[in-house]
């Protein structure tokens, strides 16, 4: 059975290896590791990459569950490049971010599902947003893109204040219909089963060529980095 879509499920690379910070209005990166430069676009069409060899099964998604194309998106929760691409509001990052046209003109009509897959590598806060990812799709599938897109809203600097436990608790009691308690005791019960999960879905997007965050694989088609909503669409559309 699908999940609804009451904006509840859903969801792409984002960072070039990186070591160094930008400072930019009082916003400290201490950048992912990642593919992509800001805005680059740049589709790659590669042999080995196929979305059918893709697990996608259990995996949090949006969409109809039988819809005619699949994107799996590769993220972590204190990546910019990720936030950029899913919700915008960095100035550092200055492109439009392609998940809501996504979800308007692909997922809400019925012709995309976007899958959600950890790339949890930028430290500890990046885990524990994972964990709690994979107990949130368990138990609250309808509000689970409720949720995804509030963590990237509340995004500050990598492992700099939000997203260990006690703020992704405190959260998850914003939104009406979820149990923060349940949610937190449902990671404690089942952490080692999440964390292989996590390191899966990481492993699985290295061997595809994934080397950091945001990343996505559409088709035959590998979309590294931040990139504008052109790289999607042009991907996208010729499957259709």
């Amino acid at each position: 059975m699908t999940p609804t879509t009451d904006r509840s499920q859903l969801f792409l690379p984002a960072s070039i290896i990186i070591a160094g910070l930008l400072v930019g209005g009082g916003l400290y990166f201490g950048l992912s590791k990642s593919g992509g430069s800001v805005g680059q676009g740049d589709t790659q069409p590669a042999a080995n990459v196929d979305i059918k060899d893709v697990k996608t099964e259990g995996a949090p998604f949006i969409g109809k569950a039988d819809a005619k194309v699949v994107l799996a998106y590769w993220f972590d929760y204190q990546c910019p490049y990720c936030k950029a691409v899913d919700v915008g509001g960095i100035p550092q990052i200055p492109i439009e971010p392609a998940l809501p046209i996504l979800i308007k003109d692909y997922v809400d009509t019925g012709k995309l599902k976007i899958v959600f897959k950890d790339y949890a590598f930028l430290g500890p806060d990046s885990t524990t947003a994972a964990l709690y990812k994979n107990a949130v799709w368990k138990l609250y599938p309808g509000k689970f893109y409720e949720w995804h897109e509030l963590m990237f809203r509340t995004q500050d600097e990598e492992n700099g204040g939000f997203g260990d436990e006690a703020s992704i608790i405190a959260l998850i009691k914003k939104i009406p219909g979820m149990d923060a308690a349940k949610v937190k005791a449902d990671v404690a019960a089942n952490k080692a089963e999440y964390q292989k999960r996590i390191d899966a879905d990481r492993a699985e997007g290295s061997a595809f060529g994934i080397n950091g965050t945001p990343g996505f694989i559409t088709g035959k088609t590998l979309i590294p980095g931040a990139a504008e909503i052109s790289s999607f669409t042009q991907a996208i559309d010729p499957q259709l």
